[in-house]
């Protein structure tokens, strides 16, 4: 049964709509004033009210605002009435947040009509804002999903088409590299033959004379070992890019497997050797402090997801670094001047090289069980505040169109839900990052207890 408060200081005017209201089955509470009217609201909260512009004390327009300020009484619906007929007055109203007008004297039958419709509009608002909160709470688990969701079906594409890649290279390269040891058989086959024919034609023809010359041959023979040697070398360079790519990927193998944790580190690596070689033109220095690790089992696909991010993630805060030094740099040479205040300390050209990016990856056995991955940059620090952070969905710290904040938030659901271990990060007290990845040895016993998105 819908409740409407009747506000008007005319005594007649309130006993004529107390009955009409309570003829139609409202319950019905009466004010004869703004000021009386806001303490009944407090305690009643009425769907609908009906009040006068004119008032002692407080007047319908100033009660029509007070309504409308507080977050829990927006929704009712406020019928103004008002002897006033200037359209100025009525956007007057409109303005102080009232609903609708009735006009005095009072039409019985057309106020009714209008509470009427009123409390229809006030129902629909009311269940747009309980769903709206509904939606609200289901956008936050939602987010999760769909986080889920969009990076494991970037990942699946991104091996599937690496995968494919890889296959039709190492077709090619394979025939190229096998085929390379004959070349090598016959040009010394060639060469022998070509010094036979040396020997034995003591008095060449000028016009051969001037052929030798024109090929240079002394420099033929020596340089063409050193040729195919080069192209040996750089054919089996990229058969171990490619087994690095496909073992990287692993689509062959999904699901639980036990996989030694230094490949997966490395493949990663040799995944990332471009940027590692060439971020903001220094190399980054790699770090490899492997202890001795028991087999894990583990979902390697996913893992080495982890391993990628981070590593990635520690590429960025290296570079970042990188360009802050040369920015501090230039802005104490008086070469910018876009930087609020100057260092505590001036940053010499010397600072700029003396500097070298490193990551430094460690694991040991902490017991029979587990086992402890840490990777560390020496990059830029990040805040505490952030830290508490990272591993939110869609939060990040990069630049528009550099990040979406995905990445960590996957990883930690790997390390976590997937394996059952544990992620963090914490500062270095070189002033860098580290993150720290532990992991048990096996999970044979709860491989069915959890499922990855």
């Amino acid at each position: 049964m819908a409740k409407i408060l009747v506000v008007d200081d005319d005594f007649t005017t309130q006993l004529i709509l107390e009955e009409a209201l309570q003829s139609e089955g409202y319950q019905v509470r009466v004010a004869q004033n703004g000021k009386d009217a806001w303490q009944i609201v407090q305690q009643w909260h009425p769907d609908s009210i009906v009040c006068d512009w004119m008032m002692p004390q407080m007047d319908g327009l100033s009660f029509c605002k007070l309504i409308k300020a507080d977050p829990d009484l927006t929704t009712t619906f406020f019928i103004l009435l008002t002897a006033r007929e200037q359209v100025s007055d009525r956007v007057q109203g409109l303005d102080g947040g009232a609903d609708d007008f009735l006009s005095k004297p009072i039409e019985i039958e057309e106020l009714l009509a209008r509470v009427r419709s009123g409390l229809r509009l006030q129902s629909l608002t009311r269940q747009l804002s309980q769903a709206n909160l509904r939606l609200n709470q289901a956008f936050s688990e939602l987010q999760q999903t769909q986080a889920k969701l969009v990076q494991s079906e970037k990942m699946f594409s991104l091996s599937k088409m690496v995968e494919g890649i890889a296959h039709e290279i190492n077709n090619p390269i394979t025939f190229i590299y096998s085929n390379l040891q004959y070349l090598e058989d016959y040009h010394r086959d060639l060469f022998e033959l070509l010094s036979l024919y040396q020997q034995e034609v003591t008095n060449p023809s000028s016009f051969l004379q001037e052929k030798l010359a024109t090929v240079e041959l002394d420099f033929l023979v020596s340089d063409l070992p050193k040729l195919l040697m080069s192209m040996k070398t750089g054919a089996e360079r990229i058969r171990q890019i490619i087994l690095s790519v496909r073992n990287f990927s692993r689509l062959s193998e999904e699901g639980l497997k036990k996989v030694d944790i230094h490949e997966g580190l490395d493949n990663t690596l040799l995944i990332l050797q471009s940027r590692l070689s060439t971020a903001n033109s220094r190399f980054i220095r790699v770090v490899k402090e492997y202890g001795d690790l028991p087999l894990i089992e583990c979902y390697p696909k996913e893992m080495n997801q982890v391993f990628w991010q981070i590593i990635t993630n520690a590429i960025d805060a290296l570079e970042e670094k990188q360009k802050a030094i040369e920015a501090n740099y230039l802005w104490c040479q008086g070469k910018v001047k876009s930087k609020s205040c100057c260092p505590s300390s001036e940053v010499s050209k010397e600072d700029v090289f003396d500097w070298t990016p490193k990551i430094t990856i460690s694991t040991k056995l902490l017991d029979c069980e587990r086992i402890l991955i840490q990777i560390i940059n020496n990059g830029l620090l990040l805040p505490i505040e952030i830290q508490d952070k990272i591993f939110e969905p869609f939060f990040t710290t990069k630049s528009i169109g550099k990040g979406k904040g995905l990445g960590l938030f996957i990883s930690y659901q790997i390390v976590v839900e997937q394996h059952q271990g544990s992620l963090k990060t914490i500062a270095t007290q070189e002033g860098g990052t580290e993150f720290q990845i532990e992991l048990p040895v096996s999970l044979v016993a709860n491989k069915n207890s959890f499922k990855f998105a």
